[in-house]
């Protein structure tokens, strides 16, 4: 086990980055019904219209809304038949992530530096173009049905992407502060986590930011065990979860029954000011877990002096964490699926570089309690 931050750096340092990644460019879900996804992200989320593709576009198998929160884009894709990719994609796992698409230089040479290292290839290099410009795409298959998609869009000034076109709408609710991607985190299968972490290592050249072991992330009932993976800049991190033999069913197990397989497991997005937008988002329906109230009784005794009330942490449950650069305050929706799959963490991070290590049994008890609501615990 190493400490954060510093030893997080040097980490990082050590990625060999023959595959520079500017950062995560967009997440494209497969849902069920793309115009009331839309509703929901967009209220409760505070997301915005910005392109369109679907019959109006002379689209004829799927239609596709993105939606943007500051530099995080957000696309909803739904089938127009029961045939398909996407049919058997949301028939198989739910509602879901389908494509991480991370942004760089150059998609053709991101392709065949992954490709010749043993990824399987998902999409040949293409050229997409429109009267805005050329996009270059190509991608490959990660873990579960999940892909990654390169996405070189340094000659386009469009709203998206060729195909699309810009969409306005009278339904604007308030944005709550989102930023960007924090991280993204795959749950798989037992003993694949270090199959997963060389696979990143291997053919995109992440390093092993940190390792979590069944004695960090357990409680009475259940453990899991997980490492954080990140490219050479820092920009991408993919923390991969496995389950661990504990006395009854973990999250990791649970997610993996309900979605059939490996998948993202949840998106962490920042802000900074998590009070407000965890505010905004409760008053919006948002349902996030509860902590037991007595997980504040300690809180400062841990991490030291924090700027904000604790007694507004707590009445929003907000967690608080602190490595040696500093401390980060964050919290998890439920799941925003019928299917116990996918959530959302909000984070704010106040110099700490670290993942919330001492907020794990809190956390995972109270997933518990509501694995144990749905009975599945």
């Amino acid at each position: 086990m190493i400490n954060m931050s510093s030893e997080m750096k040097k980490v990082v340092s050590h990625a060999e980055d023959f595959l520079p990644l500017l950062g995560t460019d967009y997440i494209e879900m497969y849902v069920g019904n793309a115009k009331q996804a839309v509703i929901y992200y967009k209220n409760c989320f505070g997301f915005q219209s910005v392109a369109y593709k679907g019959l109006e576009t002379g689209v004829r198998d799927r239609t596709s809304y993105v939606l943007q929160q500051g530099k995080i884009r957000l696309v909803l894709t739904s089938p127009m038949t029961p045939e398909g990719e996407i049919s058997l994609h949301i028939k198989q796992h739910g509602d879901g992530v389908k494509v991480i698409a991370l942004w760089v230089d150059d998609a053709t040479k991101s392709f065949e530096e992954t490709t010749k290292r043993g990824a399987k290839p998902y999409l040949e290099p293409t050229i997409e173009k429109d009267a805005f410009g050329e996009v270059v795409r190509s991608g490959i298959h990660a873990y579960g049905d999940t892909v990654h998609v390169f996405v070189e869009r340094k000659n386009y000034h469009g709203a998206f992407l060729p195909g699309f076109e810009a969409q306005t709408s009278a339904f604007n609710p308030d944005a709550i502060g989102l930023k960007h991607i924090d991280h993204m985190v795959a749950n798989v299968g037992w003993e694949e986590m270090n199959v997963w972490a060389e696979f990143y290592r291997k053919t995109m050249g992440f390093a092993n930011l940190i390792t979590f072991d069944d004695k960090d992330i357990s409680t009475h009932y259940t453990a899991l065990m997980s490492k954080v993976m990140s490219n050479g800049n820092g920009r991408v991190k993919f923390p991969i979860n496995e389950p661990a033999h504990g006395a009854k069913r973990s999250q990791i197990e649970e997610y993996l029954d309900f979605h059939k397989g490996a998948g993202c497991q949840h998106i962490a997005v920042a802000t900074d000011d998590i009070i407000e937008t965890v505010s905004q988002m409760r008053a919006r329906g948002v349902e996030f877990l509860q902590v037991p109230g007595s997980y504040y009784d300690s809180v400062l005794e841990r991490c030291g002096e924090i700027d904000e009330n604790l007694l507004i942490l707590k009445e929003l449950r907000i967690l608080v964490d602190r490595d040696e650069e500093g401390y980060l305050l964050q919290i998890f929706t439920k799941p925003v699926l019928d299917r116990p799959t996918l959530f959302f963490e909000i984070i704010q991070r106040k110099g700490a570089q670290s993942f919330g290590k001492g907020n794990f049994k809190a956390l995972f008890e109270s997933i518990e309690a509501e694995q144990a609501l749905r009975g599945t615990l």
